[in-house]
């Protein structure tokens, strides 16, 4: 058996530059790992089976079958896999997990049937899977252009504390398609906030607060009812700066220190809301 993690992601920046000819949109954006993780255990097995700890992920569509199949078919490999997952990450959040699953798969199946593919030749597969998996083959801090499939890989963010807030509003169906219908291309920027990031950790030294942008928090309000009000909620419990984690609804602020982050966990939890205190980590 392999076991491996799958780690979350937030978004340092995340600009939306404007929409393209095949109908996605142009973006520019500054991803960071976290430690929050999904685990993965891989078997040989006649075809390939996928077992889920989450009823909710039971599908034929759900990434990290697609990505096993699609090896299977890119290798011409008659190989299969039983698959199982352990969901660590919240689903449907803004936290990438069904990429990083994706991603998982695709370096645990090339090892598992040893295919001897390059990370060149992952990358190629991970971008059919979706915008966001092909940066959970690098992970840590790393820029993303285009669709979010053409990776960078960046200086590490320095290691903070970050406590993530999922409050419990109700999420729409395919969420991210419809935040991207909902943006005025008023709303659409020329990348300048994720170049600033992006100097800012060539520079080396902690990125001010200022220096965080995600062009969706202006529709936020409108896609997700009640989200003003766990926004302000966790301000008023000393957070000192708040952000949506990718397309949401799932919020995150840094913390100077870990004993921050420990109040502000621990006050969010006495009030029965679904909250995570977790680092940043560098590239492994």
């Amino acid at each position: 058996m392999l076991t491996v993690s799958a780690y979350a992601k937030i978004n340092l920046t995340l600009e939306v530059l404007g929409r393209r000819a095949d109908g996605y949109h142009e973006v520019a954006t500054v991803f960071q790992e976290i430690n929050l993780k999904d685990t993965l255990s891989f078997e040989e097995h006649r075809g390939i089976t996928l077992d889920y700890d989450h009823p909710d992920l039971e599908s034929p569509q759900n990434l990290a079958l697609e990505a096993a199949r699609l090896l299977q078919e890119a290798a011409g490999s008659q190989r299969g896999a039983s698959i199982s997952v352990k969901k660590g990450i919240p689903i449907a959040a803004g936290l990438g997990g069904g990429a990083s699953d994706a991603a998982a798969t695709l370096r645990a199946l090339n090892e598992l049937w040893g295919l001897g593919l390059s990370l060149d030749q992952l990358l190629r597969l991970a971008s059919r899977l979706g915008s966001d998996t092909a940066f959970f083959l690098y992970g840590g801090t790393a820029l993303g252009e285009g669709r979010g499939e053409r990776v960078s890989p960046l200086p590490p963010f320095p290691a903070s504390w970050v406590v993530l807030f999922r409050p419990p509003v109700n999420v729409p169906s395919s969420k991210t398609e419809r935040l991207y219908a909902s943006l005025d291309p008023s709303y659409f920027s020329e990348g300048q906030f994720t170049r600033r990031m992006v100097t800012l950790l060539h520079q080396g030294g902690e990125p001010p607060l200022s220096s965080f942008f995600n062009t969706f928090e202006r529709v936020s309000f409108t896609a997700y009812a009640g989200l003003e009000v766990y926004w302000q909620h966790f301000y008023a419990l000393g957070a000192d700066n708040v952000h949506l984690a990718g397309s949401g609804p799932t919020l995150f602020t840094m913390v100077r220190d870990k004993a921050q982050g420990e109040g502000i966990y621990r006050s969010l939890r006495r009030g029965g809301l679904e909250t995570y205190l977790v680092q940043t980590m560098a590239r492994r």
